[in-house]
């Protein structure tokens, strides 16, 4: 991502914070409701000095099976009261909003476990490449329309990113062709502009051969630490496509000259979606000093209406951390909450470092092709992992593959043995290979497994016949195991990859529907109350914050999200289609669908 001059940052972002969008009210305008599931033209609230919700399904999310209560009572941002209506009512004052549910169901506010929050914006902002659900590429010729029409509307940003054309969200599992788009297929929409489209799972790229120029790029270049450049057929020739770190490195020179005003209007739209999908917590995960400091800038101006908790990337943000270090108290909403790191790429990209090789290798690959590590020398892995341990750094590790996961594990045990066992809730981020030997060592080692169930449905074919095979694609993301053995866990959807759309994922979790209609491990699949544990008590307890967050009891904050329907109480199959209706963050309403 780019990384910002801090000192710039609050010079654009006053005049850019008071615009609107997705129906979304700026922080610039107040005014009090007192009907949530009534659309008006204002959707933020001034925070009332009390509050009596009642009329409907109070899910409070404590304990291990389902608790409602009659009536919830807030004042000044947190929870005073929660259990019988009559009791609530005792509380009441001349000035107390009272709120009818209308029988709809309000529950503490989702807690985002993982999410790349600033690229969200990105996602938003740059060409739509995503097959259905959530686009209408099917086939190149698609992307290359998409593509193309995105061009059209938008001359300006291209302007603004001296000519880049950005795309994201192609996925060659779902293309007709079953492979990625190439140069010569992206030269289709310009010869003159440099081109980059962004895989959906962030972990690969294809460019035009005059962004292959831009970004010095030839026959002799060589694949960088980390990454790939795919070449044509015998030949040392770059086809096009590239491989995490080739591709982040790419990413950061497309976006190397964008004006820090489009920037900040990038990140307002994140906050928006996430927002209005019901998160009230959410995560910028490795992110470099400059996301970093746009996040604490919002802050520094009272525009974050949500918390939003940063992971630095411990090994290119070493001396910023060692600066600013983590934190586990917000200032106005923003907190560096510890630091990421990656150890491999993707499983629907064949990235993922496994310790069994994939079913169908990429092309040009041996059929004992595992995938690779981010970081081949272990003692690189291990120096950023006792750095993290000395300075009491929370860890998450991106962690795809069973041979990354292995990798973790390892120097894991090692920094225990040498520094001390200690609540420290470091993390798996994904973990989707995760073997029954490695959840056993991870709740040894206190570690939180952070699931992407989501892969179920999205991947979940292409790992059946594709990349895993249907023994290893059953385990994939596997919370039925890891409930089994009593561990706490989290779902995410890794937004931008996904969009950052709760329901879905609890719906994943729930069912593990793979997108020709096939369960994909019956025995992993969990209630939806353990789904709904998974995005709000238990991510609190991922972030440090089950004190405050996480179930709705009294001395919490008063975040919560209101549905149209019970997740608990419909068909498992409709809880994707459930709406959210309205969001609070610390009682104040800062969202409410449109009607």
């Amino acid at each position: 991502m780019l990384q910002l001059n801090p000192s710039q940052l609050v010079r654009f972002i006053a005049p850019i914070i008071c615009i609107s969008s997705f129906g979304l009210l700026s922080a610039c305008t107040n005014i009090a409701q007192s009907d949530p599931t009534k659309s008006q033209t204002a959707t933020t609230s001034l925070p009332q000095a009390s509050t009596l919700f009642y009329g409907g399904s109070i899910l409070t999310m404590q304990g291990m099976s389902p608790h409602y209560v009659e009536a919830l009572f807030v004042k000044d941002g947190k929870i005073v009261f929660a259990g019988d209506l009559n009791q609530a009512q005792k509380l009441k004052q001349k000035n107390t909003q009272v709120i009818n549910l209308k029988r709809h169901t309000l529950l503490p506010g989702f807690i985002d476990a993982h999410s790349h929050l600033n690229s969200v914006g990105l996602q938003q902002t740059v060409a739509n490449l995503y097959p259905t659900p959530d686009g209408n590429v099917s086939d190149i010729p698609s992307l290359i329309h998409e593509l193309s029409l995105w061009q059209q509307k938008n001359p300006d940003f291209i302007k603004a990113t001296s000519g880049w054309i950005i795309g994201n969200g192609y996925d060659d599992a779902q293309l007709n062709e079953k492979r990625h788009p190439t140069a010569d297929d992206l030269d289709l929409v310009s010869t003159n502009h440099p081109i980059i489209v962004l895989h959906q799972s962030g972990h690969l790229a294809s460019v035009n051969h005059k962004a292959l120029e831009v970004l010095n790029i030839n026959q002799n270049t060589p694949n960088p630490t980390g990454g790939i450049i795919r070449r044509k057929a015998n030949s040392q020739e770059p086809n096009g496509v590239l491989e995490e770190a080739a591709v982040f490195s790419a990413m950061a020179t497309a976006f190397s000259q964008v004006p820090p005003e489009i920037m900040q209007n990038m990140a307002k739209t994140a906050l928006n979606t996430y927002i209005k999908n019901g998160y009230t917590t959410v995560q910028e995960g490795r992110a470099d000093h400059g996301t970093a400091e746009l996040w604490r800038s919002f802050a520094a101006i009272n525009q974050l209406d949500i918390d939003v908790v940063v992971y630095p990337d411990i090994m290119n943000e070493k001396n910023y951390m060692l600066k600013n270090g983590s934190s586990l108290n917000y200032q106005n909403h923003f907190r560096i909450g510890g630091v990421k790191i990656s150890l491999d790429g993707s499983p629907q990209g064949k990235t993922a470092w496994l310790t069994q090789p994939y079913l169908v290798p990429p092309e040009g690959k041996s059929k004992d092709y595992r995938g690779y590590p981010a970081y081949p020398d272990i003692k690189q892995v291990q120096d950023a992992i006792n750095l993290a341990y000395q300075n009491h750094w929370q860890i998450l590790a991106h962690a795809n593959g069973d041979a990354a996961i292995d990798q973790y594990l390892t120097t894991i045990e090692k920094a225990n043995t040498q520094y001390g066992y200690a609540d420290r809730r470091n993390v798996i981020i994904h973990a989707q290979t995760m073997r029954e030997d490695q959840l056993d060592q991870a709740k040894k080692l206190g570690l939180i497994p952070s699931f992407f169930s989501l892969h179920t449905y999205y991947w979940g074919d292409w790992h059946k016949h594709e990349t895993l095979g249907a023994e290893r694609a059953n385990r994939i993301s596997p919370t039925g195991s890891a409930l089994r053995k009593n561990m706490i866990f989290t779902e995410h959807h890794d937004a931008p990859v996904i969009p950052p759309k709760n329901m879905m994922v609890i719906d994943a979790t729930v069912n593990r529907t793979t997108r020709s209609g096939d369960v994909l491990g019956e025995d992993q699949k969990v209630s939806p109350y353990i789904a709904l544990k998974s995005v709000t008590d238990w991510a609190a307890y991922q972030y440090f914050e089950e004190k405050n967050k996480g179930t709705l009891e009294q001395g919490k904050l008063a975040d919560l999200v209101l549905l149209d329907q019970d997740p608990l109480k419909v068909p498992s199959q409709k809880i994707k289609d459930i709406k959210i209706l309205a969001t609070y963050k610390e009682g104040r309403l800062i969202y409410q669908l449109p009607q």
